[in-house]
């Protein structure tokens, strides 16, 4: 995969699912363009209309906390964004982000480092994050399953695209 030019969006640390995905919205719907067009409604309900496709959240620790709704990382994915980059992520965030084929990017330093509205360039199948300052950082990386899924779109589209796993 070539690298991915885009602007950065900062959030801070803990942010939540219900901030991301809010219930009133997510329990009325499960279009993914629907629940797009209120992500991160919690935090700033203009947000979906300042993003364009490409771009990147960049956060804090604990990215994606509380509840286990699999509609926070569609939302994201599905307002245009290319992949999530924070300090660390709350695992069922992380798993369903991978699931439904949004890269996520644990890179630590990241949030000290980058601003809102910073260019940054990512390759998200090799992990690597480079910074408008020269800055480079590092993502662990994926499996190639974890890989694979994520460039189909998610387990969905895989198994769509290839009618069994690896392990079958």
């Amino acid at each position: 995969m070539t690298a991915i030019k885009g602007k950065v969006w900062k959030f801070g640390d803990d942010i939540n699912t219900d901030v991301i995905m809010p219930f009133r919205i997510k329990s009325r719907t499960n279009d993914p363009y629907e629940l797009a067009s209120h992500c991160m409604s919690g935090l700033d309900p203009d947000f979906p209309k300042k993003v364009s496709k490409g771009d990147f959240i960049v956060a804090g620790k604990n990215f994606g906390n509380g509840s286990s709704r699999e509609q926070a990382p569609i939302a994201i994915k599905y307002c245009g964004i290319a992949a999530v980059i924070a300090e660390s992520f709350a695992r069922i965030f992380y798993r369903n982000a991978i699931s439904i084929g949004l890269p996520v990017l644990e890179c630590k330093g990241i949030s000290d480092t980058v601003e809102e509205g910073d260019t940054l360039e990512v390759d998200t199948e090799m992990g690597i994050v480079k910074v408008k300052s020269g800055k480079t950082f590092t993502s662990p990386k994926l499996s190639g399953f974890l890989n694979d899924l994520i460039r189909e779109g998610g387990v969905v589209n895989y198994y769509k695209k290839y009618r069994k796993f690896p392990w079958e």
